[in-house]
């Protein structure tokens, strides 16, 4: 059962894969896929990324690990309750380092976690087209568009002066 079609162009220079793909986004097309040799900030923000979610990641596990540390310490402090020099049983200055240190520690933790699934790592399905030149310094932009915008799609990307223009069949299984 087939889903549409899949177009990928190959450019020499960023500034022609950006215009590609601003076109590709005004004409109301969304599923686009960049390649590039190194990351650039500029085609982040042509494909309309806003800021990354695995900072808010960072904050409540850092949030969760704090108060994780301070019930700990809480806990452990009533469970076993040892008057020493007249001080408090429950002492928060004390417990600062510990909470600090869960806090931290899982911080950490949920931003890795956090990156992971949003970059969908592993990812499990091969990717459906790739060209090595990507990794050489060329630029690519693969669009997967329905049979009614491929003539669009089409345009705009050779729009542009691709150094190579390649379509397939997507099926449902692929991407």
């Amino acid at each position: 059962m087939d889903s549409g079609f899949g177009i990928l162009a190959s450019y020499s220079y960023l500034d022609s894969a950006l215009k590609a793909i601003e076109g590709l986004r005004k004409a109301g097309l969304k599923e686009i896929t960049a390649y590039m040799p190194y990351p650039e900030h500029e085609v982040e923000h042509a494909l309309g990324y806003g800021q990354s979610p695995v900072r808010v990641w960072a904050l409540v596990g850092g949030l969760c690990g704090a108060a994780g540390g301070l019930a700990f310490t809480s806990w452990t402090s009533m469970d076993w309750p040892l008057v020493t020099g007249g001080k408090p049983i429950l002492s928060i200055p004390a417990y600062i380092i510990i909470v600090f240190e869960m806090m931290v520690l899982f911080g950490a933790l949920s931003t890795v976690i956090g990156l992971f699934i949003n970059s969908r790592l592993p990812q499990v399905k091969p990717l459906v087209v790739y060209d090595p030149e990507f990794t050489a310094g060329k630029y690519g932009v693969y669009i997967k568009v329905a049979g009614d915008s491929k003539e669009r799609a089409m345009q705009i990307l050779e729009g542009q002066d691709p150094d190579k223009l390649q379509e397939h069949q997507v099926g449902d299984d692929h991407v």
